[in-house]
């Protein structure tokens, strides 16, 4: 169970991080991180920080894809774990 919270914690950090980095980059007009990319992170677990992000920086909050499948990631992430929390402790 630790290695899966370690996981988590390091993929929600890193997405929150490079959310972030994106918005900076759309501020400056600079080279912009790829929405799949985006998305992706979120899926492999880091949907909580692309919400926080969405959130804490306005970004990607008029775009439907977002808007609509950050939440429902992080959702079954958590249903995800708490099964699979279940599944640990008997």
């Amino acid at each position: 169970m630790s290695i899966l919270i370690w996981y988590v914690s390091v993929i929600n950090f890193l997405t929150w991080m490079i959310y972030g980095v994106d918005k900076w980059r759309a501020k400056s007009g600079k080279w912009r991180i790829p929405e799949r990319t985006l998305l992706l992170l979120a899926l492999a677990g880091g949907s909580l920080g692309a919400l926080a992000a969405m959130l804490m920086f306005r970004h990607k909050t008029r775009k439907p894809k977002f808007v609509i499948s950050v939440p429902v990631m992080f959702v079954a992430h958590c249903v995800i774990i708490a099964l699979l929390y279940l599944k640990i402790r008997g």
